[in-house]
């Protein structure tokens, strides 16, 4: 096999490949890997120099900004009585810093050990791997990037990501491309790694020459150090590795996700030591908004009517370098949200091979999107996370620190008009200063 499916129960059992774990029903596979590894994380191409071309979207001009918010649930987003109030609490720069060294204090002397689960699976490939294979098995197994090992050095060499598979899709459709659907029947991932370098180069003459280092952290790293890595590095994941013995053991997938979580927890039940807390998000430096009328300061701030074509949202995605790109209808209201990750529900039935993307609509990727997420069992029934500019920083860390919830869509009470967005990585450079 080209893959293998490690099975973790407990933070300190790396459990062989083959051995059952109780009541999960799941096996590890047979593989041609004797331990887990390294992963190294891999942000993808820079596109600094790709100018963007003409989308079927929506262009607001955002600055970070004090917006009046309105009050209520983010989920039932229905009229407020307070909806009308303008009078927002000045916030205290002596409270943001009070708040930002309690959190430093915290994360310094917390371990990444902390962010260990009780049980856990790592999907590993093989960079011999077709890249169609590859695809298939992110898809069938529900997840949207896997470390590679490279059986000539012996050790773990990057990760393959969504974005691998946006610019694959993207290869495909252009005609000049020497990249065809049936050479990802034998186009190993080791030979597109190098190919993606090589677009690297060429639309950015300031990208890297070589690939990227292995990104890290060890079990006893502190848990701010884990949270500069990911924010410095752009990557949404890296590795906990033990280095224990001769052999590196892989024992966690690390986020922000996970970060927040411990933050949460631990002042949970001492709210008032951190001041900012109770301040709504409206009043603090956070997140990107759309501008008040009359402003026009910063970058665009992207959204894409519904009716717009894939590939419009798969270049947004690549050249503006997000995540996410919110769906609005004509009022700009949100709809949906199209994400990276969006893009492995192309492997059910082969879509991937069967549609073009400028004349697939985002309408009907998101339908493709929810089909294969149901046909096995990963949709849970809610895409888009919201909050309200008047949401309180604490309700929002809340949400945030739910697994799978990288975003928040700020929206205007009842008409759901989206106001801005916060992601978990907005809110860690707001709390890290």
């Amino acid at each position: 096999m080209y893959f293998f499916l490690a099975l973790l129960n407990g933070p300190r059992n790396v459990r062989p490949l083959n051995q059952k774990i109780n009541g999960s029903g799941l096996y590890g596979l047979k593989s041609c890997f004797p331990y887990p590894a390294k992963l190294v994380a891999d942000s993808g191409i820079q596109s600094s120099s790709v100018h963007f071309r003409s989308f079927s979207l929506l262009w607001r001009w955002f600055s970070v900004s004090e917006t009046p918010g309105v009050t209520g649930d983010s989920m039932d987003i229905d009229g407020d009585p307070f909806h009308h109030s303008d009078a927002n609490p000045k916030i205290l720069e002596a409270d943001v810093e009070l708040s930002r060294h309690r959190i430093s204090v915290f994360l310094s002397t917390h371990t990444a050990y902390e962010l260990l689960p009780e049980s856990g699976k790592v999907v590993a490939l093989d960079v011999s791997l077709p890249v169609k294979q590859a695809f298939h098995i992110l898809y069938e197994q529900g997840i949207s990037v896997a470390p590679l090992w490279d059986h000539n050095v012996g050790r773990f060499v990057g990760i393959l990501s969504p974005l691998d598979f946006i610019l694959i899709l993207r290869e495909l459709g252009n005609h000049g491309s020497d990249l065809t659907e049936e050479e990802l029947e034998t186009h190993a991932i080791s030979a597109w790694k190098e190919g993606k370098l090589q677009l690297t180069r060429k639309f950015d003459t300031n990208g890297p020459l070589n690939p990227r280092r292995l990104i890290d952290a060890g079990p006893h790293d502190s848990l701010k150090d884990v949270a500069l890595k990911l924010l410095q590095n752009k990557v949404a994941t890296i590795p906990i590795i033990s280095q224990d013995g001769s052999i590196p053991q892989l024992l966690h997938l690390a986020s922000l996700t996970g970060v927040l979580k411990c933050i949460c927890r631990h002042f949970k039940h001492s709210p008032a030591s951190l001041p900012i807390l109770q301040q709504p998000i409206c009043s603090i430096p956070l997140g990107t908004w759309v501008p008040k009328i009359g402003e026009s300061n910063g970058r665009p701030f992207a959204m894409l009517r519904a009716n717009a074509s894939l590939s419009d949202a798969l270049s947004l995605l690549v050249q503006a370098e997000v995540s996410a790109v919110p769906i609005v209808d004509e009022n700009d209201s949100l709809l949906d949200i199209y994400c990276r990750s969006d893009i492995t529900a192309l492997a059910k039935d082969r879509a991937y091979a069967q549609i073009h993307l400028n004349e697939l609509s985002i309408h009907q990727a998101l339908q493709l999107t929810q089909e294969a997420s149901a046909s096995y069992g990963f949709f849970n029934g809610q895409r888009c996370h919201m909050c309200l500019g008047s949401d309180p920083l604490h309700k929002v860390m809340d949400r945030l620190a739910i697994p799978g919830v990288r975003r928040l869509v700020i929206v205007e009470a009842g008409s759901k008009r989206v106001e801005g967005i916060i992601s978990l990585t907005d809110l860690f450079r707001f709390l890290i200063g």
